[in-house]
């Protein structure tokens, strides 16, 4: 099967809320040598993102959309020990990472992308779901010892509740041992440096590979870094 053609019929699986033939589709790439990171982000992520777009501009219900990630979890449970024999050579089987979309925001289906991706790749995800508040991340990272946190945005007025959570984390005495990855439509990378996280990914894919990095990067320094408006205000 070409390329094109796979990727026609994993767009159909999903939109259809196909499990069982997303899973054979998995299998049927598996067999064939495809790499198994290129058909998820490009195949069935992808087309997970294009639901969560129709389902935003009111073309798709709900119950659609569930089908649809439960379509793409089939996928991802096949092809679950490759990406886990992956991780364990990049040594980041078993890294803590807590997901939430911050206070304000609802939307869910980027960062649900990136847990599904970063489970497959054997991380074990804490996700505290949407309108997550500044102490609850707090609480999730300090309960847990997580090591990474992954905040994501998709409206501009949310976006300096990022902020927040980072600043809250270096009261609670947190923010040296966990490391910061940012995601969403309006964040970017200059925006993840003035508030003083370590990263920003445009999309799964990405956030995976910043993630795996991140996972074996040493400890924070003692001194704690400070967000750019902070290092102003100590000036």
């Amino acid at each position: 099967m070409n390329q094109k053609t796979l990727f026609q019929r994993i767009e159909s699986s999903v939109f259809g809320g196909d499990a069982a033939g997303a899973g054979r589709l998995a299998d049927e790439a598996l067999r064939g040598g495809a790499d198994p990171l290129f058909i998820l982000e490009k195949g069935f992520t992808k087309a997970l993102r294009m639901v969560g777009d129709r389902w935003e501009e009111g073309e798709m219900f709900l119950p659609e959309m569930i089908l649809a990630a439960e379509a793409v979890k089939e996928a991802l449970r096949v092809r679950r020990p490759r990406l886990a024999d992956s991780a364990v050579r990049e040594g980041v089987a078993g890294a803590t990472c807590v997901l939430g979309s911050v206070r304000g925001d609802i939307h869910d289906i980027g960062k649900n992308i990136v847990g599904t991706m970063l489970e497959a790749f054997g991380f074990r995800i804490i996700d505290l779901g949407t309108d997550v508040d500044a102490s609850r991340f707090v609480s999730a990272v300090g309960e847990t010892g997580a090591g990474l946190l992954g905040m994501s945005a998709l409206l501009t007025s949310t976006m300096p509740e990022m902020g927040t959570v980072v600043r809250a984390l270096e009261e609670a005495g947190l923010r040296r041992r966990v490391r910061i990855a940012i995601g969403g439509a309006p964040t970017t990378p200059r925006f993840a440096e003035e508030i003083g996280a370590d990263g920003h990914a445009d999309d799964g894919g990405a956030a995976l590979r910043l993630f795996q990095g991140l996972a074996q990067e040493p400890p924070i320094p003692s001194a704690a870094r400070l967000s750019r408006s902070e290092a102003r205000h100590a000036d």
